[in-house]
């Protein structure tokens, strides 16, 4: 019999536990002013008093202090671990900060670089065209006076520089090359004066074709 009884207030005291567990989560009740006086009120039972351990006020001060320091301490913990996780995000920050800082100098090195490649495309072109302009022009000259008497073509030669008639000679050279013909600029140098072809033949020395 008292065995039973026993086992139904074990029961009854956990279905109470679990109601007043409940109704704390919801913030219902406080559980500690509950349970206080239901615990005194069972030490006063005959039977249960004796499996209920005698209430102390300084130890459950000290066990609520205990569950507060390792809630504190948890709290804590979190914090720290909180603040490592904002050090290591500013670390990446910063990371991010510095490459993308090496990035944009690397692109505007490269900026630089692309914009003198192109100046320097660009005066390549122009001198090019320049060359080929000059080139089409000497070679027109070169036809007109191989077409004309030599004696008129040399008087023509006489006016102008010595590198014009280089230039000249030399394309005359080219198109009697391409032509299959016997360049007639030795027979022009002859009707020179015989200074200023000796001048225009010490510049033409680079050309053995010419002797």
């Amino acid at each position: 019999m008292t065995g039973r009884i026993v086992v139904l207030v074990f029961l009854i005291l956990i279905l109470v536990g679990g109601g007043v567990l409940w109704f704390d989560y919801l913030n219902v009740i406080d559980a500690k002013n509950v349970t206080g006086p239901v615990l005194n009120f069972l030490r006063a039972v005959p039977l249960i008093g004796n499996l209920i351990p005698p209430g102390d006020p300084r130890t459950d001060t000290q066990t609520d202090d205990n569950f507060i320091n390792l809630d504190s301490e948890r709290l804590a913990a979190r914090l720290d671990a909180l603040e490592l996780q904002r050090m290591e995000l500013d670390r990446r920050d910063q990371d991010l900060a510095n490459r993308w800082g090496q990035m944009e100098q690397m692109i505007q090195e490269l900026d630089e670089q692309r914009r003198a490649l192109e100046e320097q495309i660009n005066s390549f072109n122009v001198i090019l065209s320049d060359a080929e302009i000059r080139d089409r022009t000497v070679e027109r000259n070169a036809i007109n006076l191989i077409n004309m008497p030599p004696e008129r073509a040399v008087g023509i030669l006489a006016a102008m520089d010595d590198q014009d008639i280089i230039d000249v000679f030399r394309k005359t050279d080219e198109l009697s090359e391409a032509d299959g013909r016997t360049s007639i600029v030795p027979y022009w140098m002859s009707l020179m004066d015989p200074v200023r072809a000796a001048e225009i033949s010490r510049k033409m020395v680079a050309r053995p074709s010419f002797f």
